[in-house]
């Protein structure tokens, strides 16, 4: 019997993807649930599994082609032998096969290659064992080749190039990427985004999460980080100052009445924003717990759809790569975004004398359409207070 194989239903938002990599051969056999093929769309990487055991007899879209929900792919025979082929198609292809599907090199930081990825490194001279790959379990991706043909090329000495050459290298937006690059020009086109600034002394967050992050992490088994208390000190905020936490729709504001929070993380195909769902539910150790799962997910490329769906407000951390100050940009239909930077050692005025304390930027991005300066502001303010006594987030002050 012949059955079809189906690209996955799409997010509403989502219109097509692109085929990236097939791990089966015209001909080989394949198990049920087994996947056959991975499909980029702007958000995450998707994994097709096979819907039956069979042999794959027909593949009709291939690596590179762009795709649309539901879209027929290939097709399975469900009868076939897994021995499928003649002999003699099985002796002259098992050689090539086995030679490309075999894992690129036993480099800790290299995963397998995917014959696109190996193919390419061999033209460009890359050397595929010392790529690190973004693909699911660590497998290089075409993309992960062409990054780090790149890179060399731009720290290599000038003797590597004919003298006077200018070189350069054209090498195309991810899907990821490009929507990204979408989502934040119109967002700075659509809104009115207005930034404020504050400062935050992280000594007591600092005290009280030194005092029991060992008790914390017997306990729950997930270290105790910071990225918690914001997420607690601005949930606080947004029930105080509810447009914050409100979008624009057409002529409309929609109030939300609850508080799902957006968590920027970066990964191997570029920033992805999962989404904690009712945070004001969550426990500090239930919020950690969630980010660690989604940092995992997303080096793994095994973020969903779902995980990025949604989401009333955002939170993003530039201080984990050094930024000191930044304006960040809302991530649309979102109304206001909080950044956070790197904490730093500065001298500060506590009555009247001068002392060294932990201090740290923050930022709030807002959409001046329904945001005042003094909702803004009063939001930050509420964030700060709440971080430098943070006895107020357990006590609910």
């Amino acid at each position: 019997m012949i059955i079809e194989v189906n690209v996955p239903v799409f997010a509403e938002s989502v219109t097509e993807g692109t085929l990236v990599e097939w791990h089966k051969k015209t001909g080989e056999a394949v198990a049920r649930d087994e996947v056959l093929v991975d499909i980029e769309t702007d958000k995450v990487v998707l994994e097709v599994p096979a819907p039956q055991a069979g042999v794959l007899v027909e593949i009709i879209v291939q690596n590179g082609e762009t795709v649309e929900s539901q879209q027929v792919i290939a097709k399975i025979d469900t009868e076939a032998a897994a021995s499928a082929g003649t002999p003699e198609e099985k002796t002259a292809s098992a050689a090539p096969q086995q030679e490309e599907n075999k894992p690129a090199g036993n480099n800790s930081q290299a995963g397998v290659a995917m014959p696109a990825a190996a193919k390419l490194a061999a033209e460009k001279g890359v050397d595929i064992n010392s790529v690190q790959g973004s693909g699911r379990d660590g497998r290089v991706l075409k993309e992960d080749v062409a990054n780090a043909q790149a890179a060399p090329k731009a720290a290599a000495p000038a003797v590597s190039a004919p003298q006077g050459a200018r070189p350069e290298e054209r090498v195309p937006m991810s899907r990821l990427r490009a929507r990204v690059a979408e989502r934040l020009l119109a967002s700075q086109q659509e809104n009115a985004i207005l930034t404020t600034f504050n400062e935050v002394n992280m000594k007591p967050v600092m005290d009280l999460r030194n005092k029991y992050k060992e008790k914390f992490e017997k306990e729950h088994g997930v270290k105790l980080g910071f990225m918690s208390f914001f997420v607690k000190a601005a949930v606080a905020a947004l029930k105080k100052f509810p447009v914050v936490n409100a979008s624009v729709d057409g002529k409309d504001i929609v109030y939300h009445g609850y508080f799902d929070i957006g968590i920027a993380i970066g990964s191997p195909r570029g920033l992805v924003v999962p989404i904690l769902r009712d945070a004001d539910q969550m426990s500090i150790a239930d919020i950690e717990k969630a980010i660690v799962d989604y940092a995992v997910k997303a080096k793994d490329g095994k973020i969903s759809l779902d995980d990025l769906t949604g989401g009333t407000f955002s939170i993003t951390n530039g201080g984990t790569f050094g930024s000191m100050m930044s304006t960040p940009i809302i991530n649309p239909p979102q109304s206001a975004i909080l950044g956070m930077h790197a904490t730093k050692e500065r001298a500060v005025v506590e009555n009247g004398q001068v002392v060294v304390r932990p201090m740290m930027y923050l930022a709030l991005s807002y959409d001046h359409r329904i945001i005042d300066g003094r909702e803004a502001v009063l939001t930050l303010v509420t964030i700060k207070d709440l971080l430098e006594d943070p006895a107020r987030l357990l006590l609910d002050l």
